[in-house]
């Protein structure tokens, strides 16, 4: 089985392709994978690292703060097209799963152009435009959010829930192993403060700020900054070194969410399906500036559930602290949070992926 995957650009997209990869080869041995990327971005650096086969388009997104870096965008976009169906000639796919990202559209286009099957593996609760138009030809649609029928045909939807790297996925790390890992007081309650792999600019403000106010007490905190933030946050914590340990990423984060009790986060679909795995109650401040504010809706689902609280980014400054000392004195909350995001966990969604694609191309061939 020759099988491509398409997409890429943040975390988000790439973790669960390379997992969906992995599930592929674990299901289906010798099966031949190649990713496909945009150039530039942190798949053509990530994908290989995991073994797998990568090639990059020239494409990149609507620029939406600077109008006039959208002038080559046409050029970009017809070049990224006709080099999309070049590899699918060498390459000869069975089928083509879509992640999302800049180069999963001309190659999942095209595919569909060529009459090869294809699936996509939409991540988030509002799906975006290029989604929407894709799916309108794919043979199926595996999604992480229920009511996805108001986006796609309900015949196509599969709920499979977002795949997530197996170290989370199958994590079996106790709280106290947590603790010990990143030299944590187990005594303490204890905060994981995480904003995406780039950090969060309102949460960071917010928690810099109000740092004093947070740990007061028998409370610690796990804080991820992000690069651009990472100096100014460890001179802000500077005093309260037993306290707060500031990281400016986070490589192993089943250890994170093992130790903390309580979780602050951005809301990006991959976060929030390993959030639910973790278990841990959690308060998500959404990225506004997300296409279609897919981030907002991502958390809402959660909230509508009782899983999650939720403060919009333009009142983090005033909302975000208030809500999480509420949360930190309502052990109840805490609890039905906890059974909440268990119950909406599912931690085999890259085999359910995979299985999918089986059947597709199974039946493809007869």
């Amino acid at each position: 089985m020759r099988i491509i995957i398409a997409g890429g650009g943040t975390g988000g997209h790439i973790f669960p392709a390379v997992a969906i990869g992995h599930a592929l080869q674990r299901i289906a041995p010798g099966t031949q994978l190649l990713f496909v990327g945009a150039k530039g971005k942190m798949e053509m650096e990530k994908v290989p690292q995991e073994g797998f086969e990568i090639t990059g388009l020239d494409i990149a997104g609507y620029n939406r703060s600077n109008f006039f870096k959208n002038i080559t965008l046409p050029f970009k976009i017809l070049k990224s097209h006709l080099r999309a169906k070049k590899v699918l000639s060498n390459f000869q796919p069975d089928a083509v799963i879509g992640v999302g990202g800049y180069a999963s559209f001309p190659v999942l286009n095209a595919a569909q152009g060529m009459h090869i099957p294809t699936l996509i593996q939409e991540q988030n609760s509002y799906a975006g435009k290029s989604n929407r138009i894709l799916g309108k030809k794919a043979k199926a649609v595996c999604v992480a959010y229920e009511n996805m029928e108001r986006f796609f045909p309900k015949e196509k939807l599969m709920l499979t829930g977002n795949p997530v790297r197996k170290n989370i996925s199958q994590m079996n790390i106790s709280r106290e192993e947590g603790q010990v890992w990143l030299g944590l007081d187990s005594s303490k309650t204890t905060i994981l403060v995480v904003g995406g792999s780039l950090g969060a600019k309102s949460i960071n403000e917010t928690i810099d700020k109000q740092l004093e106010e947070i740990v007061a007490g028998n409370v610690q905190m796990m804080w991820q900054t992000g690069k651009p933030y990472y100096e100014t946050a460890k001179q802000g914590a500077g005093s309260f070194k037993e306290k707060v340990k500031v990281f400016e990423f986070i490589k192993e984060m089943g250890y994170a969410y093992a130790a903390a009790d309580i979780i602050i986060s951005r809301a990006g679909a991959l976060a929030i399906a390993e959030i639910c795995i973790a278990a841990k109650p959690v308060i998500f401040v959404p990225y506004p500036f997300a296409a279609e504010d897919h981030q907002a809706s991502n958390a809402m689902a959660l909230v509508k559930h009782n899983a999650a609280l939720m403060v919009k980014d333009n009142e983090a400054a005033t909302e975000l602290v208030k809500k999480l000392k509420h949360l930190l004195s309502d052990n109840a909350m805490q609890e039905i949070m906890a059974t909440n995001l268990k119950a909406l966990a599912i931690k085999n969604a890259d085999e359910r992926i995979a299985n999918k694609i089986l059947e597709i191309v199974n039946t493809n061939k007869n």
